[in-house]
């Protein structure tokens, strides 16, 4: 992928991750606290997912429902592919 993919689709890729099991959610507040980094603008989702335990995987996982924005499907089926 020549550009990373949007925030949403990210959000989407770990969504799928967490409920089909390949992604843990420490991997999940790890990308949160990137992003923050990474953002001119801090989202409340963003500081939710990076506060949260690493045993709270369903609340991980509603937070991550929070992330506005478009899925890009391609992107995603990408992000998918290299994962499982």
């Amino acid at each position: 992928m020549s550009t990373s993919p949007n925030l949403r689709t990210q959000a989407e890729f770990y969504i799928r991750g967490l409920t089909e099991g390949f992604v843990t959610a420490a991997e999940v507040i790890k990308w949160a606290d990137e992003v923050i980094v990474a953002s001119a603008k801090t989202e409340d989702w963003m500081l939710d997912i990076s506060t949260a335990g690493e045993g709270d995987r369903m609340g991980v996982l509603h937070h991550l429902h929070a992330v506005q924005g478009q899925v890009d499907e391609a992107a995603l089926a990408a992000l998918l592919a290299a994962r499982k």
